[in-house]
């Protein structure tokens, strides 16, 4: 009996996916299979196998070391994972062991842009079938389960900003190297600022027009290719999809994203703020809705009347925002993310609801008669990590109707509504996460002391550095 079996963790669609998964790489003959799964930072980690030895471990996995888990952005290990429980407080973690990658064969796709080469996102279990509880994909699988139980599916659809750079120089001397190494040196594809023009998007089309190509044939569900305000930025959005898929499709949009420029001389970044002259903040706009497994209909969706949500979707809206501040570090996990965050913008700096209102962190769309009717979040960062995204949305959105909470009136002048603010830092975003006891209890204390581990870790580094800025403010003057 092979591990899959032994632990009941592939569904009968699942098993069906399998068997056509063997089907095509033997019918598009091909030679490799890449075997990923989406890291604590939303980054796509695993191993590249021969193809018929990755057939042979669909059933059976394929082992990763748990110091996968233990990585910062920078990817260096933060946490003791050669003293007791690895510093996780788990045995099996300890010593670096290993854990197993299971393939997930629904999501298997051929890579358009690599040669004879497949691609299968993973879970990751424990010898014994367990789900590693830091394996963000796990954690979202089970708040998506207890939604289901309720009889309801998440819905989002997607709105991503992101830069898209000429390379002029790889920096790939040996001293550019490092953790992190230097950057690539880069240059503009457009000066910018000429929103939703033609010209400028004529001027991106032919970097665009390769993105775009194997993005479809990747099977995501794009719907369109827009010229964004700041130089070199453009956006991407997705029709809606349901659970895990909306989540899935953005780990691998902005990796293929990446992989494609690269391979085509280009540098795209999905960094909130980059630091190159003239440019701009990027968002990642989630748009969501609950609907009902019965009968697929929209729970925000009122039935007559003039309210923009039926009672579920404001007590959902409500929960949004009693919980924003502590799902911050979430929906913006980055030091650079807390750029974005500036008043009379097209960011939000405080947790507000409004009617159509793009200066709101939360935009309500639809009304009596609309299936489309929706909130939409514009908190979040493009480098977001979809699982942790999500599972905050869905959490704080529940608990809101549970408690039958009001969202109180639309915010009509969201820049000068009294409300909480967001936090202003990565730091203070961590603290608002610890000291709400909410998440605490849905995630587990496990999960989130380890998350903010990690996190706090990052801001140790950044703040034990000397910054351009503190070297001209005092370097003369004092």
């Amino acid at each position: 009996m092979s591990f899959v079996e032994r632990h009941g963790l592939w569904s009968a669609e699942q098993k069906e996916a399998a068997v056509r998964l063997r089907s095509m790489v033997e019918e598009h003959k091909l030679e490799v299979i890449r075997l990923s799964f989406p890291d604590q930072h939303g980054i796509l980690r695993g191993k590249t196998l021969i193809a018929s030895e990755a057939l042979r471990c669909l059933e059976s996995g394929c082992s990763i070391t748990t110091t996968m888990f233990a990585k910062d952005t920078s990817h260096k290990t933060v946490f003791p994972v050669f003293t007791a429980g690895g510093g996780f407080g788990i045995p099996e973690m300890q010593g670096a062991a290993d854990v197993l990658m299971i393939p997930d064969p629904s999501t298997f796709r051929i890579l358009p842009w690599a040669p004879e080469t497949g691609w299968v996102l993973c879970d990751v279990h424990f010898a014994d079938g367990r789900p590693v509880p830091f394996a963000t994909r796990n954690l979202y699988k089970k708040v998506l389960g207890d939604l289901g139980s309720r009889g309801y599916d998440f819905v989002a659809g997607l709105e991503v900003e992101f830069h898209i750079f000429n390379v002029e120089n790889n920096r790939m001397k040996p001293e550019d190297a490092g953790q992190p190494g230097n950057p690539p040196e880069v240059s503009l594809l457009s000066h910018g600022y000429n929103y939703l023009t033609e010209q400028r998007y004529d001027q991106m089309e032919p970097v665009l027009e390769i993105i775009r190509r194997d993005v479809i044939a990747l099977g995501l569900p794009l719907r369109s290719v827009e010229v964004e305000y700041g130089p070199s930025q453009c956006e991407f959005t997705f029709a809606p999809t349901v659970g895990l898929t909306p989540a899935d499709s953005m780990v691998l949009f902005r990796s293929a994203v990446k992989q494609i420029a690269h391979r085509h001389g280009y540098h795209a970044t999905f960094m909130c703020r980059p630091k190159i002259p003239n440019v701009v903040s990027s968002g990642w706009h989630l748009h969501q809705s609950i609907v009902s497994r019965a009968n697929g209909a929209n729970a925000f969706m009122p039935t007559e009347g003039t309210q923009p949500l039926s009672s579920f979707g404001q007590g959902y809206l409500a929960g949004l925002l009693t919980h924003a501040r502590a799902a911050t570090v979430f929906t913006t996990p980055t030091i650079n993310g807390y750029k974005r965050y500036r008043s009379y913008s097209l960011a939000p700096d405080r947790a507000i609801w409004g009617r159509d209102n793009r200066g709101a962190m939360l935009r309500v769309l639809g009304g009596a008669g609309d299936s489309a009717t929706r909130i939409e979040n514009r908190v979040g960062e493009p480098a977001a990590n979809p699982y942790l995204y999500m599972s905050s949305q869905i959490l704080s959105g529940l608990d809101g109707v549970d408690r039958k909470l009001d969202p109180g009136p639309s915010a009509d002048t969201p820049y000068e509504t009294n409300a909480d603010l967001l936090p202003k830092s990565l730091r203070e975003a961590t603290f608002a996460l610890k000291e709400d006891p909410f998440f605490r209890e849905k995630m587990g204390a496990t999960m989130v002391d380890y998350y903010t581990h990690i996190k706090n870790a990052e801001i140790d580094r950044f703040q034990a550095e000397v910054s351009d800025w503190e070297q001209r403010e005092y370097f003369e003057m004092f």
